[in-house]
């Protein structure tokens, strides 16, 4: 079975650095903002994180809701936090949530399984 983990890196990585080949000030800004934006401050970056999380699973971006879980599980933000704010993120989106919760539950499981 293939590792859903090295490979949603590997493509970002590849496709982040594709991106930033063509030096485009403003995507180049932008990535950097993002950057930025969760950083220590104000808040914690493990509030950060989960805020990230849940915006992105109301959104119903994967790839977002991916590099999220991954940041909280490195971030070492436990399963129960995750479930708690993917709960929220289910409530406030709604129904049609619940495809990108099993997409969800299922990269964290692989994470999970990895032991990064």
């Amino acid at each position: 079975m293939s590792n859903i983990v090295e490979e949603f890196n590997a493509y970002r990585e590849k496709m982040n650095s594709r991106i930033l080949e063509d030096n485009n000030k403003i995507i180049k800004r932008i990535f950097n903002l993002d950057t930025n934006a969760y950083m220590e401050g104000a808040l914690p970056v493990k509030t950060k994180e989960l805020l990230g999380l849940v915006a992105s699973a109301v959104l119903r971006c994967d790839d977002c809701v991916r590099y999220h879980l991954e940041t909280c599980y490195k971030e070492k933000i436990t399963k129960d936090e995750v479930v708690e704010a993917l709960g929220i993120a289910t409530l406030v989106g709604g129904t049609i949530v619940i495809p990108h919760l099993r997409k969800a539950y299922e990269f964290w499981d692989a994470l999970e399984a990895n032991e990064m």
